[in-house]
């Protein structure tokens, strides 16, 4: 591991044989970007981060690992949006995304392999969520994969409710020429939903499940879930070069009813997502994916990126 500058911000770098990862720990416990140095000498970047990124304004770049906590996407509370119901009947807000990933972090523990950084609220995060608890995030780099664990801690006695997640921008299309109607993604899901206004999930008719081209703009902002296998791959329509995103079936939080959802922001976006969630969005109101903490005790969301 070393530091580098980057824009007038220090960064971390670990190197692991053909790999490189950037990150910024202490903001948002950011993955940026993850590249692989090629057999002839080219690099291909993974993990996509623009390169007119703002620096100051973490949370809103369309780039790395966004880190969703304590709940992904949108909640809602009664048809409103921005709002929860908490284990006592309170209502309160609570930001899209979460609060974590423009939070500040202190970094515990960093060497040769990776980091661990804790969460620090501040007041937005409070008044959201106002539980006596520790969150925080692990990377674990490694020369063609890497894992991430998210992990909270309750140190209070009563239930703590949550539903993280991952928000992975992986660079697509990745070769020079191809385009998204040449990559296909594959998830061993049984239910497929998209959103509705009031936050309730919709059915995706069916059919959903033969046509998983990105050059599909239908496909765009879907949740796949009740899960029939831990990992979702995605790559060339041809098979070679394939990504894997594994939830490691070894944490307290692994369900059927964990989503991986699909996401880009526009037809000429350089990335797509793919991300992998504890639960459907808005789990605290329709309880699909919502997971609970007992006082004293911890759970873990355990994921896996691969170059399979």
């Amino acid at each position: 591991m070393e530091m580098i500058d980057y824009k007038g911000v220090a960064l971390h770098r670990w190197t692991c044989g053909p790999s490189t990862y950037l990150a910024r720990p202490e903001l948002g416990a950011r993955l940026m970007n993850w590249n692989l140095k090629m057999a002839d000498g080219s690099v291909r970047d993974v993990i996509h981060w623009p390169e007119d990124a703002d620096m100051d304004a973490m949370a809103k770049v369309r780039g790395g690992n966004p880190i969703l906590f304590p709940f992904a996407a949108r909640t809602y509370h009664a048809g409103k949006i921005g709002q929860w119901k908490d284990p006592g009947k309170t209502v309160r807000p609570m930001p899209m995304h979460g609060f974590a990933r423009g939070g500040q972090f202190e970094i515990t523990a960093a060497d040769a392999s990776g980091f661990t950084a804790e969460f620090k609220p501040d007041a937005t995060a409070v008044e959201a969520y106002p539980f006596n608890y520790c969150f925080t995030v692990r990377y674990v780099f490694e020369a063609i994969s890497f894992k991430v664990y998210l992990r909270l801690d309750n140190l209070g006695d009563e239930p703590i409710l949550w539903s993280a997640g991952h928000h992975f921008y992986f660079t697509l299309p990745w070769h020079d020429g191809l385009h998204r109607s040449d990559y296909r993604f594959e998830i061993p899901a049984k239910k497929c939903f998209t959103h509705a206004p009031d936050g309730s999930l919709l059915p995706v008719p069916k059919g959903w499940e033969r046509d998983t081209s990105f050059g599909n703009p239908e496909n765009n902002d879907r949740i796949y879930t009740r899960l029939k296998g831990d990992t979702a791959t995605f790559g060339p329509n041809g098979g070679e070069e394939d990504i894997g995103i594994r939830i490691l079936s070894d944490s307290d939080t692994y369900s059927t009813w964990n989503a991986f959802v699909v996401w880009t922001e526009s037809t000429g976006s350089p990335f797509y997502c793919v991300e992998p969630w504890m639960g459907p969005p808005n789990s605290p109101e329709h309880k699909k994916g919502l997971h609970a903490v007992s006082g004293g005790a911890s759970a873990t969301f355990g994921v896996e990126v691969a170059l399979l």
